[in-house]
């Protein structure tokens, strides 16, 4: 058997500590073991996107801009990677095509190199601006299949999908198992299935949650999976990604041996190993998120989901009532189309379940956000909607409901956005952090300018608000 050694995406810098640890590592806490992580010979480091950007300017006080540009200044051999939420880009609602191109432009030229681009629905037409602008950008466009389970999610439909990514111009394809839901053999049976139908490379991006990761990479990798995620072990299982070590440990010797050097990831681990234990001394890594968690199996939902409707249920003294919501869970899913549950659908479901239990009666009240799925506000879902629910929740606004892609709707908004931030602009970037935070991004500039001008920046007028992890 020809060798065929496996790469390896580091995510240490942006999903482990994310899904771990609320995404509050600072960039001081990263910058020393860089030098470190730059000698490994990694595929790629992913390292900035997804809550990055969100808690770095809400928590931090931190420009993530400025993060990205010190990571590349370290970083001299490494790829480094993002997650970009397709028109979304890494807020939550769609943004105009002016906006996303900007942003696909900002993130390259302070040096992105790859960026991986997911839609919450698996709807193509929302990644299309963005693959387009990172092809003009000269970076490299990865496009995540949101990977998820039902009767519309069979081994035709993934197919189908990834040869119309492959049509669509993207470099590489990635599956993006966000609650491990895949299991070791089915992972082989859909990497075999895609390698015999696209061309493109594929990698696994996968979760510990439900336990079975590490064993899912193992049967991807043996199906032709070319590279896969994960975390330096301090950082690794639990809510998070397999451990980096043990991976390259799996693949010694034999034909898809990384080459990695154990002695370096030795050294890495060492670095991170008092990070996660003052994090656990501190409140901030919870032994919730460490273990199995076999309700991922059972209902389908990842784990950053349900410490949300946990903390829901918690604030309305209706913790007595989990079960009967994870029950309701896959209901509201197959009312709203199926989708998968991603950032930001996986949010929309389970509010709206924790509201259906609570009020005592189905959609007795629904979301914006809920009513925005059903009007199509952010694109098409594999299924249609369940008509009795589109009755009760839409009534005459049905007629409103949109086919088109949600961005056509929206007019360009950089030239609007530039003037209503201009007082605070100091570079290019910060009308960006405005357009997708207004909020966050003012208070940060507040904190910047009182740091600037030796102001005590705890004293500045700041105020910060809660973060959906």
């Amino acid at each position: 058997m020809e060798n065929r050694p496996l790469k390896i995406t580091e995510t240490a810098l942006r999903d482990a500590h994310q899904s771990l640890m609320a995404t509050r590592m600072t960039t001081e806490q990263m910058l020393p073991i860089i030098d470190k992580m730059d000698q490994v010979g990694y595929h790629a480091v992913e390292c900035w996107g997804g809550a990055t950007f969100d808690a770095s300017l809400r928590f931090l006080k931190e420009d993530p801009w400025e993060r990205l540009r010190k990571f590349r200044d370290g970083f001299k051999h490494t790829k480094l990677q993002m997650l970009f939420r397709g028109q979304n880009i890494l807020g939550y609602n769609h943004y105009a095509d002016d906006v996303v191109e900007y942003f696909v432009q900002k993130s390259i030229a302070n040096g992105i190199d790859i960026i991986r681009i997911f839609d919450c629905l698996n709807d193509l037409r929302n990644l299309k601006t963005a693959v387009d602008a990172c092809r003009r950008e000269k970076g490299h466009s990865q496009i995540a299949l949101s990977y998820t389970l039902g009767d519309a999610y069979t081994l035709d439909y993934w197919i189908d999908v990834a040869k119309r990514i492959e049509d669509m111009g993207a470099d590489s394809i990635c599956i993006k198992d966000m609650a491990g839901l895949l299991l070791p053999y089915e992972a082989g049976r859909l990497v075999g299935a895609l390698k015999e139908n696209v061309i493109l490379p594929i990698e696994l991006h996968t979760h510990y949650t439900s336990g079975t990761a590490s064993m899912s990479c193992l049967k991807a990798v043996e199906a032709g999976c070319d590279m896969i995620d994960t975390a330096i072990s301090p950082l690794a299982l639990g809510t998070s990604q397999p451990a980096t070590e043990v991976m390259v440990e799996t693949f010694r010797g034999t034909p898809y041996d990384t080459g990695l050097d154990q002695n370096l990831l030795a050294e890495i681990c060492a670095y991170f190993a008092p990070i996660r234990e003052e994090a656990l001394s501190g409140g901030l890594l919870s032994t919730k998120v460490l273990g199995v968690d076999i309700n991922t199996l059972r209902y389908q939902v990842p784990g950053g989901m349900l410490s949300n409707m946990v903390s829901q249920l918690k604030e309305q003294n209706a913790e007595d009532k989990f079960e009967e919501v994870l029950q309701e869970i896959p209901r509201v899913r197959r009312d709203l189309g199926e989708p998968p549950l991603v950032t930001p659908s996986s949010q929309i479901v389970g509010t709206q379940a924790v509201l259906n239990v609570l009020m005592g009666e189905r959609y007795k009240a629904a979301t914006r956000e809920t009513r925005g799925i059903l009007l199509g506000r952010y694109g098409q879902t594999v299924k249609p909607f369940n008509p009795e629910v589109v009755e009760k929740v839409l009534g005459a606004d049905q007629d409103q409901a949109i086919t088109c892609r949600p961005a056509d709707l929206i007019e360009p908004q950089l030239e609007k956005l530039e003037k209503e931030m201009k007082e605070w602009k100091q570079q290019d970037e910060d009308v960006l952090s405005y357009a997708l935070f207004p909020d966050q991004a003012v208070d940060f500039f507040k904190f910047r300018a009182a740091q600037q001008t030796g102001v005590d920046p705890d004293l500045a007028d700041t105020e910060h608000g809660s973060y959906p992890v």
